[in-house]
């Protein structure tokens, strides 16, 4: 949830700095931008372990932010 936070707390200057995008978010940090959201998802997991960062639709109004949420379940 920090991660998050930082992301909601920061976003007016994130969008100044990247612009419209999908940042990948690791320990309050900015680790990747990407145009599209599989690109982001597909790039950070190559160097991250799942589940260690958060991918975020980069917008300029708050309102327009859409919370998603994935989960990788196994059912035996």
């Amino acid at each position: 949830m920090d991660d998050y936070k930082y992301f909601i707390d920061n976003l007016d200057a994130l969008y100044k700095e990247y612009g419209h995008c999908f940042l990948v978010i690791k320990n309050q940090q900015v680790i990747g931008t990407y145009n599209r959201m599989d690109a982001a998802y597909d790039e950070a997991r190559k160097t991250e372990p799942i589940g260690t960062f958060i991918i975020q639709e980069c917008v300029d109004d708050p309102e327009k932010l859409v919370l998603s949420f994935q989960s990788n379940v196994a059912v035996a």
